[in-house]
């Protein structure tokens, strides 16, 4: 059987941080190259917050592929229409937001992965294997394998249900989004609070019990993202495209007003 490399998933599987990082603005295929020279792991293609649509998303995905960066495409609650396309058309992962039980992590599993796992529609040849003629049950066992299944846990019946989720066969990744717990929570931006670092505590814990992996995402500051990379969250969204940008805008023109001038 022909693999699919899916970057991310090789480095979680050694132990490693897989770092991802948040594609919102950007719809230039350019940016999957310069996102893997950067040195991530995988692209954040985000299609429920950001306005990027399905064809951005998987012209992206076939350059990540190119480049050896993971396409992890997250889609509004429910969509499955937009994740099965996004699959079949170059994402080797959905990002599956809100869930909240383990009948809904089910359901996800059940709609992304191919017989026997689940029950994705085939969609054909794709980019996976550069438009190669592949068996149809030789492309589907790979891409079962390769493809990363990451639920989104972001209230705090999701984290109460964090045991049953993580044990959900075909989940690979729990991710935590801090955003919206924290606003779920009452406590919204406050990503010190040991109210969030008792979810983490739990969700991990929920992972290690059920050999899945933790993720963070959400949290910026790099004060605190240590906490919980020691605590054991290993998928990391760590920056958005836009936010870098800012940054080193405003640090040029920060440096350059400060330049004398004659």
């Amino acid at each position: 059987m022909s693999a699919v490399r899916n970057v991310a998933r090789e480095k979680l599987e050694q132990g490693q941080l897989a770092l991802g990082v948040g594609i919102r603005m950007t719809r230039s295929v350019e940016i999957a190259k310069a996102m893997a020279v950067a040195g991530f792991d995988w692209l954040f293609l985000d299609m429920e917050h950001g306005v990027m649509s399905l064809e951005a998303c998987a012209q992206i995905s076939t350059a990540a592929l190119d480049a050896g960066i993971a396409p992890i495409a997250r889609v509004p609650n429910g969509e499955y229409s937009i994740a099965t396309r996004a699959l079949d058309n170059g994402a080797l992962g959905i990002v599956m937001p809100h869930v909240d039980s383990a009948a809904e992590a089910r359901e996800v599993v059940d709609r992304l992965k191919y017989p026997p796992v689940g029950h994705r529609s085939m969609g054909g040849i794709g980019p996976h294997y550069g438009l190669r003629s592949v068996s149809t049950g030789e492309a589907a066992q790979a891409l079962n394998t390769a493809n990363l299944t990451v639920v989104m846990l972001e209230t705090p019946t999701a984290i109460a249900n964090a045991d049953e989720i993580a044990a959900v066969p075909g989940v690979d990744v729990l991710l935590i989004g801090s955003n919206d717990l924290c606003a779920e929570m009452g406590i919204p931006g406050d990503f010190g609070s040991e109210r969030l670092a008792d979810a983490y505590r739990r969700t991990i814990a929920a992972c290690r019990k059920h050999d899945k992996l933790p993720g963070m995402a959400g949290i910026y500051n790099e004060a605190i993202m240590p906490r919980y990379v020691e605590m054991g969250a290993r998928f990391i969204l760590a920056g958005q495209d836009a936010q870098f940008l800012m940054t080193g805008a405003v640090n040029r023109t920060g440096f350059m007003r400060k330049l004398p001038i004659a």
